[in-house]
C-alpha cells in the first residue's frame, strides 16, 4: 500500500493567528481549533489538510520545505502579493536575486513561501 499525504504540519508560536493568516491566503476553512492545534480544511480540491501545532520554540533559519502559491498572470501575482502583505506577510530575501520571476514572502511567524508567475 502506498502512503498518502494527510496533513502538512507547521510548528507555531500562535497557532490560531497563523491559521487565520493562511485562511486569508488560501481561502480554506478552520476545522478544529484547540489552544495547542488548529486544522485547516481545503476548499479547493486539495487532498490534505494543514495543521498548526503549538510550540514555544522560535523559528531559526531558512525553511527546508516551503509552499509555492500559483497565480494566473503577472498582475494577479502582484495583487496576490499585495493582499498577502496586507494579511501580515513580509518580503524576504533567501538568495532569489532581482531577476527571479517569483516573489518570496514570509508568513507572520517567518515561514517562507513563494508566489509564482503563471506556469
Amino acid at each position: 500500500m502506498t502512503a498518502r499525504l494527510d496533513a502538512l504540519c507547521f510548528d507555531a508560536n500562535d497557532p490560531l493567528r497563523l491559521a487565520r493568516f493562511w485562511v486569508g491566503a488560501l481561502g480554506w476553512e478552520i476545522d478544529d481549533e484547540a489552544p495547542d492545534a488548529v486544522r485547516l480544511l481545503p476548499t479547493d480540491g486539495t487532498r490534505f489538510c494543514i495543521d498548526f501545532l503549538a510550540t514555544q520554540t522560535r523559528k531559526r533559519g531558512k525553511n527546508r520545505i516551503h509552499l509555492d502559491l500559483n497565480s494566473t498572470s503577472v498582475e494577479d501575482q502582484q495583487e496576490t502579493v499585495r493582499r498577502l502583505v496586507d494579511l501580515g506577510a513580509r518580503a524576504v530575501d533567501v538568495g532569489q536575486g532581482p531577476a527571479a520571476d517569483h516573489v518570496v514572502l514570509a508568513d507572520p511567524e517567518g515561514n517562507e513561501f513563494c508566489v509564482l508567475t503563471p506556469r
